[in-house]
């Protein structure tokens, strides 16, 4: 279960307001990649270990009902939070991992409350001057990277069900952009779509003809 050892660390040498940061959607073949930060409250340990009470870990170890249950009580805890997005075109432009620190970096320029240092999942921001600190496995050992993480998953989840309705077909309210079989068939049949990240070897291959494919 998560704690706040990292924010302490933090919070120890002055440092008040710690956003902890996660993505998802870095493995999927369509969609944005979406990046959660979230502040909390340093001067109210007490209130800040109510979300571990309430069940809150990685996003990926939860299910959609318990996400979405949480969603409201990190809201309430949180000092601030916010979500960052980087689209398909940016993935396919810039790459994942630099898509990735990108929306990182939209979801802090979006806090509410400028943060003082920096809890990454297994990530640095080289571009941003704050103190950081990259933790592996961070939505599983850190309570702000586990709530940014949860509040990413939900807020994505969410949107590739609206996308759903934009691009039918394909799935994406069931799978949500990740590689299932589902989505393979229907890449296969209807080709890809504007969501879909188009340099990536499983949408590139499965979106040429058969004729191209032997070319």
């Amino acid at each position: 279960m998560p704690t706040l050892e990292f924010e302490r660390t933090f919070w120890e040498q002055g440092y008040r307001y710690v956003a902890g940061c996660d993505e998802v959607g870095r493995g999927c073949w369509a969609g944005p990649v979406v990046a959660g930060a979230v502040v909390l409250p340093a001067w109210d340990v007490p209130l800040c270990t109510l979300l571990r009470a309430a069940g809150l870990r990685d996003s990926k170890r939860l299910s959609p009902q318990k996400r979405a249950a949480l969603v409201p009580l990190i809201r309430e805890v949180a000092l601030a939070w916010a979500v960052g997005e980087a689209s398909p075109e940016e993935v396919d432009r810039l790459g994942i991992v630099p898509a990735t620190r990108l929306a990182i970096r939209r979801a802090l320029e979006r806090l509410p409350v400028p943060p003082q240092a920096l809890l990454l999942d297994a990530l640095t921001l080289p571009e941003v001057s704050l103190p950081q600190q990259p933790v592996v496995d961070g939505d599983d050992r850190s309570l702000s990277i586990a709530a940014a993480s949860v509040l990413a998953k939900v807020y994505r989840d969410e949107l590739m069900v609206k996308l759903d309705t934009q691009f039918p077909g394909y799935g994406f309210a069931r799978h949500k952009g990740y590689g299932t079989p589902q989505h393979r068939e229907a890449l296969a049949r209807l080709g890809p779509s504007p969501l879909h990240r188009h340099t990536w070897t499983p949408v590139a291959r499965l979106g040429t003809s058969d004729e191209e494919r032997r070319s």
